[in-house]
């Protein structure tokens, strides 16, 4: 695993054009949700590597510089990365939670010093079955828990294709993003995708385009986009 694979841009590099865009997504989820908010945010994407970590991690971070409380929650049970992302450990987290092995405010931990309106849930250890422990009703009655304290909580899912994971958080969720990666996901990966969106009846706000090329130039850059059915 390389760190630059997994890079906190809007820290490192806060001018950048990543970064600015990251600003500009986290806008553009506050005017699509602007009737009915969306509190509670899936991150996922078709394949592994497309992003979707990174992307949870940088727009969790910008949600929170906008003096929003926001908590990332790693559900991605099968290679969790969030503990990486931030380092920080991960002994223990939301599977610990979920078993009533400890109390969440034992295991919520805070990773950027001047940030303490951001909260990380790690994964904690990988479950034997993920899928039967992500569709249990305690993970159901999870979300409005959080949601007490939490202005925003953001979820990093598997990914959609691989694992039935992320369609049975989707479903969960205020809202849905899915990550693509330019040159990489293919129009079919994206339909295949929202046909399984659609089909748990979740909600798909927007979709982010990583690894664009701009001016010649490799960017870690994101484009937002409500409205699913959009052809675009």
């Amino acid at each position: 695993m390389r760190r630059e694979d997994y890079e906190l841009t809007v820290i490192e590099k806060p001018r950048s054009i990543a970064s600015e865009a990251y600003r500009t997504l986290r806008t553009n989820l506050g005017f699509a949700g602007i009737d009915q908010p969306f509190r509670s945010i899936l991150v996922s994407s078709p394949s592994p590597k497309d992003g979707k970590s990174t992307v949870t991690a940088n727009l969790g971070v910008v949600m929170a510089q906008a003096g929003s409380r926001v908590i990332i929650v790693d559900c991605d049970l099968r290679k969790p990365v969030q503990h990486h992302i931030f380092r920080l450990d991960n002994l223990r987290g939301f599977t610990n939670c979920l078993m009533m092995e400890t109390t969440l405010d034992k295991v919520i931990q805070k990773a950027i010093p001047q940030l303490g309106n951001l909260d990380i849930l790690t994964s904690g250890p990988i479950p034997p079955n993920p899928a039967e422990m992500l569709n249990s009703q305690r993970v159901r009655e999870f979300w409005p828990m959080l949601l007490e304290n939490y202005d925003f909580v953001l979820v990093d899912a598997p990914p959609v294709l691989a694992v039935a994971d992320a369609a049975i958080l989707a479903s969960q969720m205020d809202g849905v993003i899915m990550v693509t990666r330019y040159g990489v996901t293919r129009k079919d990966q994206v339909q295949q995708t929202r046909e399984v969106f659609q089909k748990a009846s979740a909600n798909l706000i927007g979709v982010v385009l990583n690894q664009a090329k701009i001016s010649g130039d490799d960017y870690n850059y994101y484009y937002y986009y409500s409205g699913a059915d959009s052809t675009a």
